[in-house]
């Protein structure tokens, strides 16, 4: 056996870097179980010259093993231990772009690029192509997507990326972004639609779809990406793209604050409960068979048997146990974030 030092991203806010640790050890056992075939033991946390790690034992990993973990979410380093030194291990991140896809927006309300890309990993990981996680163009879709931190890290694994909100200025902020983002970093782009969506004579949302690529050779040889952003209601979003087309559905809701999404009983909803019940059996009907959707959400204003009881009713098995049920933290005073991982029946 071999034993390995994971050190954990030192490039988080100190409250989330206060979860981190117990985070990342949950998210290595995702990765075990849905990738890893059950290889990896005795994760730990330890301290090596006075810095905190993520230990773990583990029959010596291929190439490919490692460059499923170069993208946990907070690895920043991967050791191999040799007595008492550290042996660096070179990892391959999906990354296809700048990090500044990821970091340079700055706003009131931003969720942690980090915990972003954690709950991303955990429902692509849940999904029936967890094991093509390094190979498939996976089609995400966020049905509360805000200024677009989960369709941006979705774009720099490679994948295909589709967000739905329905507050206008934050569609505005995010199309305003990521068009000057393509043209400043001179990605090859097209945009094929921008502006509104008009039926029986009527404005119905408006819609942003761009095809790109990351190079000229790329474009050329049709290995393109799609980014597709409606600003409607997230009730609406089966208007908008067709049934069973999507892999995998994340959605960061409501924490009972700012954010919110209109119901037909009740108006502006400001709690994640009403939203899912409302929501979870539109954004179920856009799943593919084996696809999964992951929601986190604020246990202050709800329980999380009653958010699973929602997700259950729309026809998606919850995945409560193991791993699946540790990674709830604490964001601040007013907010303890749960998540909720599911898959839609094969």
């Amino acid at each position: 056996m071999t034993t390995y030092a994971l050190l954990v991203s030192p490039g988080t806010n100190r409250v989330y870097a206060d979860s981190a640790v117990d985070l990342t050890r949950t998210e290595l056992a995702l990765f075990d179980e849905a990738v890893l075939g059950g290889r990896i033991g005795g994760a730990e946390v330890a301290t090596i010259g006075g810095v905190r790690y993520v230990t773990f034992e583990a029959d010596p990993l291929t190439e490919r093993d490692f460059a499923l973990l170069a993208n946990m979410s907070s690895v920043f380093a991967l050791f191999e231990r040799v007595g008492d030194l550290l042996r660096p291990v070179e990892l391959h991140r999906l990354d296809r772009y700048d990090d500044d896809l990821i970091t340079i927006q700055k706003y009131a309300g931003k969720t942690n690029e980090q915990f972003t890309k954690l709950l991303l990993n955990a429902t692509l990981l849940a999904s029936a192509w967890a094991g093509e996680l390094l190979e498939r163009r996976f089609k995400v879709l966020d049905p509360l997507c805000g200024r677009g931190t989960t369709l941006n890290q979705a774009l720099m694994y490679g994948f295909d990326a589709a967000g739905v909100d329905l507050d206008q200025k934050d569609y505005e902020a995010y199309q305003a972004f990521i068009t000057t983002w393509l043209k400043r970093k001179r990605v090859k782009h097209r945009v094929l639609e921008s502006g509104p969506v008009r039926r029986e004579r009527q404005v119905v949302g408006r819609r942003l779809r761009v095809e790109f690529a990351p190079s000229k050779e790329e474009q050329k040889a049709g290995a393109t990406q799609s980014l597709d952003v409606v600003n409607v209601d997230t009730l609406r979003s089966g208007e908008f793209f067709r049934p069973e087309t999507v892999d995998v559905v994340v959605a960061d809701a409501p924490y009972g604050v700012q954010h919110g999404s209109r119901t037909p009983a009740k108006g502006l909803a400001r709690d994640p409960l009403a939203l899912l019940a409302a929501a979870a059996p539109v954004w179920a009907g856009l799943l593919r068979p084996g696809g999964a959707l992951g929601v986190s959400w604020n246990t202050h204003v709800a329980r999380r048997e009653d958010a699973a009881e929602a997700l259950a009713k729309a026809g998606l098995d919850v995945r409560d146990e193991g791993p699946w049920a540790g990674l709830r933290h604490r964001v601040d005073q007013a907010i303890i974030r749960d998540v909720l991982i599911a898959t839609k029946p094969a």
